[in-house]
């Protein structure tokens, strides 16, 4: 096997050893029946205990509620973006929109094209480095929803606590920090997720769904637009991703033997002390991003002096064996993304190269 390298990109992610090492023994047979997952119907018994698999994973993973449903999804979180108020947001309805980075942009303008949205808060005269307090929050009394992103890749911003709107619906896009903790479901109605992060490879995103919210629903929504028509499906109104959502089995097993999303939470958070010390203990050669109060735990973002130095850092350091570190185009500076999977050896690796670039070049 060609030697693997440390992968700190954003998305698609690193994905567990065991887990790649599992899907390349089976990849020309499955189980033994003498096809590949990607040749075998998503009507076949095969499939069916696949997906069904999956979807126990994820409920045990997360204690999800007997209420809510899991269905996958194509399209990305991207998708979500969109399917969210067209479900949600009827003429003359309003929804309150809580922007903290990027994506919560990018979200935004997908829901404008809906229906009536309130910006309740925003951060971007902070240049996206900070998040409001619960008590920041002021609520639309009509809105049908609130909506907020949990963990900002690119700004590297994370939510410490769940949004409560007081018995409005909140709606979350946890794309980049799903599995990587407990969940209250009691704060939520729908949890959305781009899977190609922490739960799996890209071409899929899977949406954990209140059943009050599949009942509020419209009718006449294009099918593969609907989510009761996909849950009424069970996901599978077309043809679903089921390469995809083999491996999102294979990373619930595995995350299962690891001890669970608890234990993933504290390995978490101890991979990331040891990169933000590293930064704060560079005497401002290496400079956070976000406010120490919510920096993400999933994307580490920092900065150098100079553009030409971050550059500098980036391209040695993908020479070392240390790839992804480049910062998003719309930041730009450096980003070390340490999902579940990221080993704790890659993050001293990265600390150790730190220090030696600042030596050399500082």
């Amino acid at each position: 096997m060609t030697k693997r390298i440390y992968n700190f990109s954003a998305g698609p992610a690193v994905l567990p050893v065991p887990v790649l090492e599992h899907a390349r023994d089976e990849m020309l047979s499955l189980n033994g029946i003498g096809m590949s997952v990607m040749e075998i119907s998503h009507r076949s018994r095969h499939f069916a205990t696949i997906i069904e698999s999956a979807r126990a994973g994820i409920r045990e993973l997360l204690n999800v509620p007997s209420n809510f449903q899991i269905l996958f999804l194509q399209g990305g979180a991207s998708l979500q973006f969109s399917m969210v108020p067209m479900n949600f947001l009827g003429k003359g309805q309003t929804a309150d929109y809580v922007i903290t980075g990027f994506w919560g942009r990018k979200a935004l303008t997908e829901a404008q094209r809906c229906g009536n949205i309130n910006v309740i808060y925003s951060t971007a005269t902070s240049g996206y480095k900070t998040l409001p307090e619960q008590a920041e929050l002021n609520f639309s009394p009509d809105a049908r929803y609130v909506h907020y992103v949990a963990n900002e890749t690119i700004e590297g911003v994370e939510f410490k606590y769940d949004i409560d709107a007081g018995g409005i619906p909140v709606v979350c896009d946890m794309s980049s920090n799903i599995l990587s903790k407990p969940i209250d479901f009691d704060k939520y109605a729908l949890i959305y997720t781009g899977a190609q992060k922490n739960i799996g490879p890209s071409g899929i995103a899977i949406v954990i769904i209140r059943d009050d919210m599949i009942e509020s629903v419209p009718t006449g929504l294009h099918t593969l637009l609907d989510y009761r028509a996909i849950a009424e499906n069970g996901s599978m109104a077309n043809t679903p991703n089921t390469w995809s959502i083999y491996m999102v089995d294979l990373v619930c097993k595995w995350l299962k033997g690891e001890g669970g999303v608890e234990a993933m939470q504290q390995r978490n958070i101890e991979k990331a002390a040891v990169l933000y010390k590293a930064i704060d203990s560079s005497d401002g050669y290496y400079t956070g991003h976000a406010d120490r109060d919510v920096r993400s735990v999933m994307n580490v973002t920092f900065r150098l002096a100079t553009e030409d130095l971050d550059n500098r850092f980036c391209s040695e350091a993908t020479a070392a064996g240390l790839d992804g570190l480049k910062g998003h185009r719309s930041l730009g500076g450096v980003r070390a993304s340490i999902y579940n999977a990221f080993p704790k050896e890659g993050v001293y690796a990265l600390v150790d190269f730190m220090q030696d670039f600042a030596q050399r070049v500082g």
